[in-house]
């Protein structure tokens, strides 16, 4: 995957994530407030991995 998709991918899953986190909140599901954080960490280390294409591409000049 590229660094973009990796970027877009990884917001999506921490969106979604963040999402389940308060629907779980909201109805006392604590199930779904655990996938939903474990979603969203997901998606944060998605993003960060497309962050760090980025800097090796600028850094070797791509």
């Amino acid at each position: 995957m590229g660094s973009t998709a990796d970027k877009v991918s990884g917001k999506a899953n921490a969106l979604t994530g963040k999402a389940k986190q308060e629907v779980g909140d909201a109805t006392g599901s604590h199930k779904l407030q655990a996938k939903g954080a474990a979603q969203e960490a997901k998606g944060d280390m998605q993003q960060a991995k497309g962050n760090a294409k980025d800097a090796v591409n600028k850094a070797v000049g791509k």
